[in-house]
């Protein structure tokens, strides 16, 4: 081990807030026929349903859930240099694809919803003043891509000193390689990071409020 200082931790110190990032109506779309404009490794719609059973589990537990939402303006004037790699035009505001899928995760009055303009959902929002207004420390993500949205977001939330958890099983990538090298990152900078649904689960029953 390279770090002899390290601290164990448990999976959720402190106050946990349960992150849901772009789980939106495309996501459980077959765009196959048409082409996809980004990729998704086998069994994406599959590991965003599981995210359904965190979800549940947060409200049972009084946890709060935010949804995050990639969204962008019609005529394309904020994708930056989001068209440079392998992404085509997405999530643009005029996409009913783009709206969360709200009936799928079981949305309701009492969530809270960041829209997001980039990949990181700290980078130009308000999610971090809402994350001091709930008084977060551990923040649970899931949601797509493990590789661009959720890693980005894990990367702001680790820098910003918040106990960042992936839960494995309901996070997916543009492939299988980069979502295990995306999960292998992160596991880099938070020991512990990556863990199960059903270890996840076990532990907001254990803060269940």
């Amino acid at each position: 081990m390279a770090n002899p200082n390290r601290k164990e931790r448990a999976l959720i110190e402190g106050n946990p807030v349960l992150v849901v990032i772009d789980i939106q109506a495309g996501a459980f779309i077959d765009q196959s026929a048409t082409g996809r404009n980004i990729d998704h490794m086998p069994g994406y719609a599959d590991r965003m349903m599981q995210a359904r059973t965190a979800i549940d589990k947060a409200r049972e537990c009084g946890i709060p859930v935010v949804f995050i939402q990639e969204i962008h303006r019609s005529d394309q004037v904020d994708f930056g240099r989001e068209l440079d790699g392998d992404e085509d035009v997405h999530c643009l505001d005029s996409n009913p694809n783009t709206e969360l899928a709200k009936e799928q995760m079981g949305f309701i009055d009492g969530d809270y919803v960041i829209q997001k303009r980039r990949y990181s959902a700290f980078y130009g929002t308000d999610f971090e003043i809402l994350l001091k207004g709930l008084k977060a420390d551990t923040l649970l993500l899931t949601g797509g891509l493990t590789d661009v949205c959720v890693h980005y977001t894990f990367v702001d939330g680790h820098q910003g000193d918040y106990f960042c958890r992936v839960i494995e099983d309901c996070v997916a990538a543009s492939s299988q390689k980069a979502h295990d090298a995306a999960l292998a990152a992160m596991e880099y900078l938070q020991t512990g990071a990556v863990r199960s649904l059903d270890e996840t689960l076990a532990a907001m029953e254990a803060v269940k409020s």
